[in-house]
């Protein structure tokens, strides 16, 4: 009997298209409450259509093709075509700037590019060199490129079900860059394809299951848990329109799985809060009846009503906000995963979860801390490497073959894991004790009128953090007495998180910025991260200043 795990992407799709061929998969709007279905027989006829055409351009055999796109289903079409030809994807975020476009664009080797659904395509738009072959998907900004219709209606589909082998590259995920140039982590077939089943037997992911796929599917998580996950367990998917209509969007999808990441899930309460202040809200879930109908009503207002499933990757999630969550009955489930292992490590269930935990390993992926702190891990969805990086790739392994992570954590006795910290995060004061930061950022950011931070102070006498208020503060930060309400509560925040850590641990003072950090001034990565280098060093011309006055809440000026 032939191992499960050999069934691959291409032959998951493929039974699909074969015995549901009008079972609707894919949702994607059009604008103005427009939407489109596409059944599995027509995103296989859409695919194997252009995989006539990829072929019928005699590239390379297996050539690297660019795919620049929002998340919108020609995306899933673009992949399925591309293994179907033989090639692979190099999927680039839809928030890049030209520069970074053009680098991956050249490193990967690529030769051709599909320009999707995008934002910002007249700055995007120069980073791509003339001579790269380019055809536009159907929701592509308005270019002379040949178009994916045009290609399609020309083009009959190909009649035979390739079947890449396992060890063939699949995909390279670019690695969101918050330090350096991105890296090309190159994926397999097997290695895509083993933690695509895993998340769907694991989670008991079925066919009646809906998502709406929103976050960039050009990153790892929402590429494994979403469409490659999607090709064994055949979930609906939904996807978003714009920002602008995402509350639309989720009311539409009505998701029975739901995957976000901190900032956004903050997002969401800070929104309950502006119509049920924190404290009135408190008081009301308390009283029993009144508090079931409060709790319905603001799950059913996020969208979020028929959600089983509602998780969170990408950053850690603060406890405090887990706990809240929890109390509306809305039970969020963390993972941890990178690129390098295809976002397969460590997931929470319904009956393991800790808030400060990011859940056990998977049952098929070894797991260690080593002396100096570091989780090591061996996974299925272990990369092939990294792309013209040999040596970078030997680097990252232990003599006997476990991937080092780069991240600090330790194991409860229930093998829980909890995550401490990158190991180069590390700073040193000039008391000579070593800080890792994003603890103490985890404190900070339960705070309601904090959106993100950066703890640092290398070389200093003490620490300091740099905070990003909530954006529903920002419009009201010029009344003097709301500056003085929030100087106030920060004041009462920095004494209490003085109070969790370790002497050497504590701050000196909290510097609110009044500058927006967001993707397109790279201070944040495409998944909502700070880039720690960037943010140091935005602020770095004001440290000796605001070091020598005292104060223990500091505004930017």
């Amino acid at each position: 009997m032939a191992d499960p795990k050999d069934k691959l992407l291409l032959d998951a799709a493929y039974e699909w298209e074969k015995n549901s061929p009008n079972r609707v998969y894919m949702t994607q709007p059009l604008g103005d409450g427009k939407v489109v279905d596409y059944t599995w027989a027509e995103t296989m006829n859409e695919a194997r259509r252009m995989a006539a055409h990829l072929r019928s351009l005699d590239l390379p055999e297996h050539s690297h093709i660019a795919l620049i796109s929002k998340n919108c289903a020609h995306f899933v079409m673009c992949d399925l075509a591309i293994w179907m030809a033989g090639h692979a994807t190099i999927a680039l975020y839809p928030t890049l700037n030209a520069d970074t476009v053009k680098y991956i664009l050249d490193h990967s080797d690529s030769r051709l590019v599909f320009i999707g659904k995008l934002d910002d395509w007249d700055d995007l738009k120069l980073g791509i060199p003339d001579s790269l072959p380019k055809i536009a998907l159907p929701l592509a900004p308005k270019t002379d490129f040949d178009k994916w219709d045009d290609i399609i209606a020309r083009n009959e589909p190909i009649t035979d079900s390739p079947s890449p082998p396992g060890e063939q590259l699949a995909l390279m995920c670019y690695t969101s860059g918050s330090t350096g140039r991105p890296k090309g982590v190159m994926h397999s077939f097997a290695s895509a394809s083993i933690p695509a089943q895993g998340f769907g037997r694991e989670l008991e992911i079925t066919t009646d299951d809906r998502i709406l796929s929103y976050l960039p599917l050009a990153h790892v998580m929402e590429r494994a848990t979403v469409e490659c996950a999607s090709f064994y367990t055949g979930t609906h998917i939904y996807f978003a329109d714009s920002l602008n209509t995402f509350l639309q969007d989720l009311h539409r999808a009505r998701p029975t799985l739901f995957i976000s990441v901190p900032r956004l899930w903050l997002k969401f309460q800070l929104g309950v809060f502006q119509k049920f202040p924190e404290k009135k809200l408190d008081r009301l879930l308390k009283i029993p009846l009144i508090g079931h109908i409060v709790r319905k009503k603001i799950v059913e207002g996020l969208g979020l009503g028929d959600v089983r499933i509602a998780g969170s990757g990408s950053a850690p999630l603060p406890a405090d906000l887990i706990e809240w969550y929890d109390r509306l009955g809305l039970h969020i489930i963390e993972g941890y995963g990178m690129s390098e292992d295809f976002a397969y490590s460590h997931m929470s269930t319904p009956q393991k979860r800790k808030p400060g935990y990011v859940g056990v390993a998977w049952s098929d992926v070894q797991t260690r801390v080593s002396d100096g702190g570091e989780i090591q891990l061996k996974s299925p969805g272990d990369m092939v490497g990294y792309y013209k990086a040999p040596e970078m790739t030997a680097e990252c392994y232990t003599e006997d073959g476990f991937f080092k992570t780069g991240d600090r954590g330790e194991y409860s006795p229930e093998g829980l894991l909890r995550i401490t910290g990158r190991t180069k995060e590390l700073f040193k004061t000039s008391k000579g004790k070593y800080v890792a930061p994003v603890p103490i950022e985890n404190l900070l950011n339960c705070n309601s009128n904090i959106e993100l931070s950066c703890v640092s102070g290398s070389g200093r006498p003490a620490c300091y953090a740099v905070l990003q208020l909530a954006e529903e503060l920002h419009a009201k930060i010029d009344d003097q007495s709301v500056r003085d309400e929030i100087t106030a509560q920060l004041e009462a925040l920095l004494k209490e998180v003085n109070t969790q850590v370790e002497g050497y641990e504590q701050m000196q003072f909290l510097a609110v910025a009044i500058d927006t950090w967001d993707i397109t001034n790279d201070f944040l990565t495409p998944t909502l991260k700070i880039k720690r280098n960037v943010v140091e060093e935005a602020y770095a011309p004001h440290l000796d200043e605001w070091y020598a006055s005292g104060q223990k809440v500091i505004w930017q000026a």
